[in-house]
């Protein structure tokens, strides 16, 4: 049963297709991160980026050398598009994707850790054995059918994003649609909508929707009798989103990924109508079939043990971040907080209070502030920053107090802990973040 579940050969019409919209979007993305001034303002501009702790290795080249990185993906980009040396291609942009995602987090979006395992999955795909310029070549490697697993990875895994994302807003102040409200409150001065996205009868309406949609989608994308309502609900719920929250590709993304829910039959007869329809659906077992089986196992037993390990993190989650990222929780809290860092010389008492506007852009300071690694990294890098002679110094956050969906500032990071020499634990809570406040009455 699972071989002809999985290993069934079926038309690669969808895979075909979204290889093109996959490519023209990276190419987007990378293209418009120069044009936009994202580069310029991320990787560029700031004195040090934060990068995921234990990659700071990873730093942006000097001079104009990200605009030429982001410049050599968006070809890439393009190269798969083309189907053009496909292979190196996809896996040159996912390894350079990758590169920059971990990089910096404070430009942090859930679609940027979606790009990367979408290509990594893109690498291993026969995405490129129709419709290519790699076909063109070498005619041999053309065929009609794909393996049916390609098709069951892409939907599990978005019914992972999905799925975890709809849990994930199954909490107070979601459920009270405070946090839709916050959400769009900074929607206000948009033109035409704006006045529109301030109704509270509306915020009832997008949350709720966005607690079904995500639950919903991808079971009745899967059902023949819901399939084109779904679709048409997937048009609207993603173009609002990319009108009002401006998030790049992920909304024509996530439209792209419902070709692999339609009749391949479909798909031909609307891109490719020369293409022979596949139809015998012939079962064929690869010869490292245990590999690629334990292999792809593996890899979504991760994707589910990563959203589920706050739940073995000591305190809540929305009050810690630990755990947060790579977990599809996705635009389900405002943060804000206020915080002074005082570095003290251990061998003569002399001390210094630091300004960080003196070494961090707006939005680092906004970052360092209120989520408690950018504290701990900033930390470690004023004791670079100050023991440079070999002296030994202590950094502490004074004053650190965050505020989380609007309620009041509450005592964030203990005073008393010498960051410079603290640890980060990745798998356990971190005793400087102080416990949680009880629970507050949100600001009016």
């Amino acid at each position: 049963m699972l071989n002809r579940v999985l290993f069934k050969r079926i038309d690669n019409a969808p895979l075909v297709i979204f290889r093109i919209f996959f490519g023209i979007l990276c190419a987007c993305e990378c293209y418009g991160a120069i044009l936009t001034g994202w580069v310029r303002r991320t990787l560029v501009e700031p004195q040090f980026t934060f990068n995921f702790i234990g990659f700071e290795w990873l730093q942006p080249l000097p001079g104009m050398g990200m605009y030429l990185y982001f410049f050599v993906m968006g070809t890439l980009g393009i190269f798969i598009a083309l189907g053009y040396k496909y292979r190196f291609s996809i896996i040159a942009f996912t390894v350079l994707w990758a590169g920059v995602y971990l990089m910096q987090k404070t430009s942090y979006n859930n679609h940027y850790y979606l790009l990367v395992l979408l290509s990594g999955l893109m690498a291993i795909f026969p995405a490129h054995r129709h419709l290519s310029l790699d076909v063109k070549k070498k005619p041999s490697l053309k065929t009609i059918s794909m393996p049916a697993w390609v098709k069951w990875s892409v939907i599990l895994q978005l019914f992972i994003v999905y799925t975890f994302a709809s849990i994930a807003k199954m909490y107070g102040d979601w459920l009270d649609f405070g946090i839709v409200k916050i959400l769009m409150q900074g929607k206000a001065g948009y033109p035409i909508i704006g006045e529109l996205l301030q109704q509270p009868w509306l915020h009832k309406i997008i949350g709720v929707c966005g607690i079904l949609f995500d639950l919903l989608i991808v079971p009745a994308l899967l059902w023949k009798p819901t399939r084109k309502w779904a679709f048409f609900a997937s048009i609207f719920f993603h173009i609002f989103n990319s009108i009002v929250f401006q998030i790049g590709i992920f909304p024509y993304l996530s439209l792209a990924f419902t070709l692999f829910f339609f009749d391949p039959k479909t798909i031909r007869d609307i891109f490719l109508k020369k293409k022979p329809l596949y139809t015998s659906q012939e079962v064929q077992l690869p010869s490292k079939r245990i590999g690629l089986l334990v292999g792809f196992g593996i890899y979504f037993l991760i994707q589910l043990a990563l959203p589920l390990r706050h739940h073995f993190i000591q305190d809540d989650v929305l009050w810690t971040e630990e755990g947060h990222r790579l977990s599809w929780r996705m635009m389900l809290r405002s943060r804000s907080g206020k915080i002074k860092f005082k570095v003290q010389n251990n061998e003569n008492g002399e001390t210094h209070w630091v300004r960080p506007a003196e070494y961090l852009t707006k939005k680092q300071q906004r970052r360092i502030s209120a989520y408690p690694d950018f504290i701990w990294q900033f930390a470690q890098h004023l004791k670079k920053e100050y023991a440079k002679n070999g002296e030994s110094v202590a950094v502490f956050a004074i004053n650190s107090k965050v505020s989380v969906n609007g309620k009041p500032f509450r005592a964030f990071i203990d005073p008393t802990v010498d960051l410079a020499s603290t640890p980060w634990n990745h798998f356990r809570h971190n005793d400087f973040i102080l416990p949680s406040p009880a629970e507050d009455p949100p600001k009016n």
